[in-house]
């Protein structure tokens, strides 16, 4: 990949070990509170919001299919896939905090156009699918709930999400993302109350089964995907942006550079981020393959689907907290969706973007986000069949996924970028490793395709 002409290019950037911008930090902020829980509330941002809105409703979806159609067989995915979401989503958050831009912002300053502006189009038609998809499964779990028809609810589903994005600042939304991470463990509560074979569990999460099956295959590719997903990439590294600009710095050169004590913190939210996000993949794939495979109910398509046939088992227990999961996951996951890609267009083309800015000053980025949501709105309403929809959005990613890992981890390595916060070893292990993978999934998702 070519670099852009170099009169356009930063200098280079030396992280310093003073908290940057003074007492305006999440450092500074952390020193100052005393009290151990608020303490630990400060510490979560973009990494924890990050690995929860991976669970959204169409994620959910997919691990439901799994443990329905193969049982216990792929909970040993959970594992295998945290240490690379965490080494991919941390080099994410240490460009974003390192060079004070969001990734697509880094991609146009440093590297060929053509790459960034085709993963950008890439990226919006599959959120832009993926957005609808999950309104429209918002609608259908309360409908689970309360006998309201589903094409009623949709709308007035979108246009809250909008109010909250257009009309509410960024710490607000901060606020109530965070709250909204808590209805991630109904789908803990959920497996609990499945009753499952808890030593065929602790089996199949420690000794990894492969089949060369083709349905198989292409669950275990779907998994991948929507674990290791490009839009958690280009969001990750713009909050991190959005977490300094509410600290009050309010330029690049405010921003760039990070405290050793800043890296830190990153680390343990993106830790922690993860961690729950794939302990809620985990449990949705062993309550389901608790109930629906072992009663032969493989054949659901989706998370909705599995609500419903959930409902006569587990005395209905297991259904509720599914349904409630949904709604909540939803709400979390349409606007990051959606907000992600008002940042990967704004930052291409050079616009102001961020839910700091207003509307009339960030028109582009707010444009972005109401287009992408109303054209999710009408998927819903055009007879578009939601689960090929979502197959579609499904392969735009992975084909996507790498070779914006590779540039991510080009980026990661630059030291006129990065400074000395170029990634270590393990990091460029993990991130390398995670690079190969999606490659091979791509190439068997090309192998499994229509099978």
């Amino acid at each position: 990949m070519a670099q852009s002409n170099q009169t356009d290019e930063l200098p280079p950037v030396i992280p310093h070990s003073d908290p940057a911008g003074g007492t305006a930090s999440l450092e500074a902020a952390m020193v100052r509170e005393k009290n151990p829980v608020k303490r630990f509330f400060k510490l979560l941002g973009p990494g924890l919001i990050t690995g929860a809105s991976d669970d959204d409703p169409s994620g959910i979806g997919t691990y439901a299919v799994a443990g329905a159609g193969f049982g216990f067989a792929t909970l040993w995915t959970a594992l295998f896939t945290l240490p690379l979401m965490v080494a991919v989503q941390l080099t994410c958050a240490r460009i974003g905090m390192v060079s004070g831009m969001g990734l697509a912002a880094v991609l146009r300053r440093h590297y060929a156009r053509n790459l960034l502006y085709l993963t950008v189009s890439g990226l919006v038609i599959a959120n832009t699918i993926n957005a609808g998809a999950d309104i429209g499964a918002i609608a259908a779990a309360i409908n689970l709930l309360v006998p309201v028809p589903i094409a009623v609810l949709v709308v007035p589903i979108a246009l809250i999400i909008l109010a909250l994005q257009i009309w509410g600042s960024y710490r607000l939304i901060a606020r109530t993302f965070k709250w909204l991470v808590l209805v991630l463990f109904a789908y803990v509560g959920s497996a609990f109350f499945a009753r499952p074979d808890w030593l065929a569990v602790i089996k199949a999460t420690f000794i990894p089964r492969l089949s060369f099956d083709a349905a198989f295959l292409a669950t275990l590719v779907a998994i991948f995907g929507t674990t290791i997903s490009p839009y958690l990439f280009f969001w990750q590294a713009s909050q991190e942006v959005e977490e300094e600009i509410s600290f009050g710095r309010v330029t690049r050169a405010q921003r760039r550079g990070a405290s050793d004590a800043e890296i830190k913190y990153a680390r343990w939210d993106v830790y922690l981020g993860m961690f729950l996000s794939n302990l809620v993949m985990y449990f949705i794939i062993l309550a389901t393959a608790a109930t629906l495979f072992k009663t032969g109910k493989t054949s659901i398509q989706s998370a909705t689907d599995a609500a419903e046939a959930l409902r006569p088992l587990a005395h209905g227990a297991a259904s509720l907290m599914l349904a409630v999961g949904l709604i909540g996951s939803g709400f979390l996951a349409v606007p990051v969706l959606t907000g992600c890609n008002a940042y990967a267009v704004s930052e291409a083309l050079g616009g102001r973007y961020g839910f700091n800015q207003k509307l009339r000053r960030a028109k582009l980025f707010y444009g972005v986000i109401i287009g992408s949501t109303l054209i999710g709105v009408l998927l819903n309403f055009v007879g578009i069949n939601p689960i090929r929809a979502l197959v579609f959005a499904a392969i735009i990613n992975g084909f996507l996924a790498p070779p914006l890992l590779v540039a991510i981890m080009l980026v990661a390595n630059n030291r006129q970028i990065m400074g000395d916060r170029v990634n270590g070893r393990w990091s460029n292990i993990l991130g390398w490793t995670t690079t190969l993978v999606m490659f091979v999934a791509a190439v068997a998702l090309v192998l499994t395709w229509g099978q």
